[in-house]
């Protein structure tokens, strides 16, 4: 049973089928696994039962899933990725505008970090970039270069986990 709590996007979305369901949700993490596994779970009665789904169904995503998602994100300083919707380049183009600001220097810096981190962790940079400025994010990438693989992974999961709940958030236009 729906509870008052229980957005109008939410209804709509627990009435769609599984495929239609998946396929509206991907955008928000990027991984089909991830979005499989939300559509299975429907109906949700209220946005935090979602968000609290959606961080169950993360972390029991296998390596593969969480890359897939990672793949779905342009690398901080541009506007493009192959695995990307529409609506994802649209909601990292705005968690990346801070990011994109005046610094010629810090955007730079960006770039040649993205390719050493690529370079050494075999994927894109991935953090929740959401209101931080291109300095503050290459100090995060700075900092987490020396991370192990292992470590590396769990942060960046985590990271993702984090953009997915500000995506979940817009995409239900909730605070």
């Amino acid at each position: 049973m729906m509870t008052p709590s229980c957005s109008t996007p939410l209804l709509r979305w627990n009435s769609l089928d599984a495929e239609s369901a998946a396929r509206e949700i991907l955008p928000c993490c990027g991984s089909r696994a991830w979005a499989d596994g939300m559509a299975a779970q429907r109906p949700f009665a209220s946005a935090q039962q979602l968000f609290a789904a959606s961080d169950a169904v993360w972390a029991a995503l296998d390596e593969p899933a969480w890359r897939e998602a990672f793949a779905a994100h342009p690398r901080i300083g541009q506007q493009d990725a192959p695995g990307a919707t529409a609506q994802s380049l649209a909601w990292s183009g705005e968690e990346q505008c801070p990011a994109a600001g005046p610094d010629d220097a810090a955007r730079l810096a960006l770039a040649e970090g993205n390719r050493q981190y690529e370079e050494r962790f075999g994927r894109i940079f991935i953090v929740c970039a959401a209101g931080r400025s291109a300095a503050e994010i290459l100090a995060i990438l700075q900092r987490r270069m020396q991370n192990t693989a292992a470590a590396e992974m769990l942060e960046a999961a985590e990271q993702q986990r984090q953009i997915t709940q500000l995506r979940l958030r817009r995409w239900l236009g909730v605070n």
